[in-house]
């Protein structure tokens, strides 16, 4: 696996370039242009400065996360084709750069949905939290608080100015169904995916999180059965995932463990995330180590292990330490992530070590 470590850029991170490359094992920086909403275009220019950035630094900026997809592409507008076209001359841009993997969701409206971005753990450090029943019916005040709790660093899926047209955008997905954003995700992936085979470019989209429909919303990648489908909207390996733990994670039907086993071909970015699912279904985003919550990292890793993964992963959300959370955008501060590698790469290097003697054993 190559290890790698998502960057919002520069003067958009409390995090540098300089603080990623002393984690140990950390081979990239995932990035974007996260001041750019979806549908805009990306300037060859900018993205050479940012990969510029990166490199300078010895990092690889292989993985893009958040090339995000616009509106009138998942509800199937006649306007799409216009956004679709400039999605696929940013696929042709960012190839150019030696980008070749693009991580991006297919969520009606909402990006990742939480109802509390400082929740305190009993050990005094606090995370993201999911309470079941607190938004149900309320979805202006959750965008509030996810707003507000990210005071001045940019959101992926959550730009004030889209933000501030819920209302518009609530009536535009009136009668939205699952078999719709299917139908329209397809028209969009038959339309990008030969151009990926043809620049080599990866496509690989994230799980929806929380993996259940949300305000009257379908969620169409939530599932073991909803992934099998996805793959087979269009059977190529460059139609792939961005497996996350994190997202899967709160529906304790998912078997990630064996989501991977099935679909290791097809995954090509990892996201590594632990959650603790309480019995009524609340949950909260607690440290990587697998006693901690509900997903067993160390089955998780063994997967890919067992596998012969050798695509990109990531640290996903960790909690906020030592009083980070002043400083840091929600979910994404230093400690609890660097910890994260740790645990991972002592998992993967154990079961290395395992592999290399139970090889000995066989000779």
């Amino acid at each position: 696996m190559q290890m790698t470590w998502r960057w919002y850029g520069e003067g958009n991170d409390s995090i540098t370039l300089d603080h990623i490359r002393q984690i140990p094992g950390v081979t990239g920086a995932v990035w974007s242009l996260h001041d750019k909403v979806a549908g805009e275009v990306w300037e060859t220019e900018r993205i050479e400065e940012v990969v510029s950035q990166i490199t300078s630094k010895g990092l690889s900026p292989a993985v893009v996360e958040s090339v995000n997809v616009h509106d009138d592409i998942k509800l199937g507008l006649p306007s799409r084709d216009k956004y679709i076209d400039i999605y696929i001359d940013t696929i042709k841009k960012l190839s150019k750069v030696g980008v070749k993997v693009i991580c991006y969701n297919f969520m009606p409206i909402f990006d990742w949905t939480r109802t509390e971005l400082y929740k305190e753990l009993p050990d005094g450090s606090n995370a993201l939290f999911y309470e079941k029943n607190a938004i149900q019916n309320d979805p202006k005040t959750m965008a509030q608080k996810i707003l507000d709790g990210a005071g001045e660093f940019t959101m992926p899926g959550w730009e004030p100015e889209r933000m501030a047209k819920l209302d518009d955008l609530f009536k535009a997905y009136e009668g939205m169904t699952e078999e719709i954003l299917f139908d329209n995700l397809k028209y969009f992936l038959k339309r990008i995916i030969p151009v990926c085979e043809e620049y080599d470019v990866k496509m690989a989209i994230h799980p929806d999180d929380p993996p259940w429909p949300i305000f009257g919303l379908p969620r169409i990648v939530r599932s073991r059965d909803h992934i099998k489908r996805f793959l087979e909207l269009v059977d190529s390996p460059y139609n792939g995932l961005t497996l996350c733990t994190g997202s899967l994670g709160p529906n304790l039907e998912n078997d990630i463990p064996g989501i991977i086993r099935e679909f290791h071909d097809r995954i090509h970015f990892a996201h590594i995330r632990n959650v603790k699912v309480y019995e009524n279904g609340d949950f909260v985003e607690v440290s990587h180590r697998g006693k901690d919550g509900s997903v067993d990292i160390y089955e998780v890793l063994k997967a890919y292990h067992d596998n012969d993964f050798e695509g990109y992963i990531r640290p996903d959300h960790g909690r906020h330490l030592w009083g980070e959370e002043k400083d840091c955008r929600p979910g994404y501060g230093l400690y609890d992530r660097a910890l994260g590698v740790m645990y991972m790469l002592g998992v993967w290097d154990s079961l290395d070590k395992r592999k290399e003697e139970l090889d000995v054993k066989v000779k």
